[in-house]
């Protein structure tokens, strides 16, 4: 037990005081505080601002007219319409030094009984005021139908008064409400993240560490004085701590950042606040962290140890990269379809759950008994990939040169007793 003490000691020791490690911190705290202020700038820079559209004098006088009167009613108008010139020459002289965003220009459309309209701007591409006007356009046009249709201004209020229409959860309890919904789909995507970001980095620094200690002989020296268990459990607990205080210093800074007076302001425009966040959720967040870390931990300490050279490590620990790339991808898709089939399933592969389970949990409703039954079988797959990844490791760490096949670490490993 002392000497598993000695490698924790080491592991974390050597880690924390290393540029790479103080260096990374930092770059992702700066990371999160600027990604933090992201929803604040969108509301001071780009949320309200009003574009200026031009417009062609004397052409269908009345659709002008009638965009200006749609708009002038709006609390926050995206569009204004108050640049006409006689000819394009000058609106297109506009558009080149800025005076207007684009212009409008109307072409006889006998068809449908209403011109066909073309917005000129420098973008080819379609835009949120190309958007807007557009929006606009289809209302000005029902008007015109509906003053044909000689319609009781009750009538045409009530015809186009919008429905009222919202999403709820259904579930046992009350439900979640629109901003719980938001903050959890948040919080769940930033949960992810974090945990794919914490397994593929942490991953890789044990698999690294194991490979470059055999690679320089000094693993040779090092198992004179611990055993080969006592090393691999050692690294794998001092990365472990190592990236915890990593992750809460990140955590922290976000959180910190987040409930900033403007911050905090600009996320209940969004519909996000942190105060409806399930503390059930953060509980499982952190057993599902935790197993899924280790899970993971185990397998590229054991790859690490059958790798003689770190330009191999690489492609020896691919089959493990793989396996958290699709589990990463498979939980993007489910934070549209918490609770498809494939959702469901996959939840309960240990390789998958501690991404899509933890999804469930904050986007759907899980019964108590899949969350057991999925901790169950990663306890369970975490025992049996730790029992085999330590009988890999105390064979692999002192077979050098070729990587060994399957059939030649299977010999070998039945030389030793776990």
């Amino acid at each position: 037990m002392n000497k598993l003490g000695t490698v924790i000691a080491f592991t974390m020791r050597n880690k924390m005081r290393s540029k790479a490690f103080l260096i990374s911190t930092l770059v992702l705290i700066l990371l999160v505080v600027i990604g933090g202020n992201v929803p604040y700038l969108i509301n001071k820079f780009g949320g309200d601002k009003t574009r200026s559209v031009g417009y062609v004098e004397g052409q269908y006088p009345e659709i002008v007219q009638g965009l200006r009167t749609l708009y002038a009613k709006q609390e926050k108008p995206d569009v204004k319409l108050e640049n006409g010139a006689s000819d394009e020459k000058q609106l297109k002289a506009w558009v080149e030094d800025g005076t207007i965003s684009g212009y409008l220009t109307f072409t006889d459309n006998p068809a449908i009984g209403f011109p066909s309209a073309i917005y000129h701007s420098k973008s080819a591409l379609g835009s949120d005021t190309s958007q807007s006007l557009q929006i606009a356009l289809q209302e000005i046009k029902n008007d015109f139908v509906l003053k044909d249709a000689k319609l009781s201004d009750e009538q045409k209020s009530r015809l186009n008064a919008p429905i009222a229409f919202q999403n709820e959860q259904v579930t046992d309890g009350s439900g979640k409400t629109a901003e719980e919904q938001g903050t959890a789909i948040g919080l769940t995507y930033v949960i992810v993240i974090l945990l794919f970001m914490s397994v593929m980095i942490s991953g890789q620094l044990i698999a690294t560490e194991i490979t470059a200690e055999k690679s320089s002989r000094v693993m040779e020296i090092i198992v004179t004085s611990v055993s080969p268990l006592a090393q691999m459990f050692g690294k794998v607990i001092g990365t472990f701590v190592v990236a915890i205080l990593q992750i809460a210093g990140i955590v922290g800074a976000l959180v910190i950042n987040l409930n900033l007076p403007h911050n905090a302001d600009a996320l209940q425009g969004f519909g996000i606040r942190l105060d409806t966040v399930d503390p059930a959720m953060i509980v499982y967040t952190v057993v599902f962290f935790l197993t899924g870390f280790f899970l993971y931990a185990m397998m590229f300490a054991a790859v690490g140890s059958i790798v003689s050279r770190t330009e191999d490590l690489g492609q020896a620990v691919l089959p493990i990269t793989m396996l958290t790339i699709v589990g990463f991808y498979v939980a993007m898709f489910g934070l549209t379809h918490p609770d498809s089939p494939l959702i469901v399933v996959c939840s309960f592969i240990p390789f998958f759950s501690p991404f899509l389970m933890v999804l469930r949990v904050g986007l759907a409703e899980p019964g108590w008994w899949e969350i057991a039954l999925s901790i169950g079988i990663l306890l369970v797959s975490i025992l049996v990939l730790g029992w085999l990844s330590a009988k890999i490791y105390r064979t692999g760490v002192l077979m050098y040169g070729k990587r060994p096949s399957v059939k030649e670490l299977v010999k070998a490993m039945k030389a030793y007793k776990v």
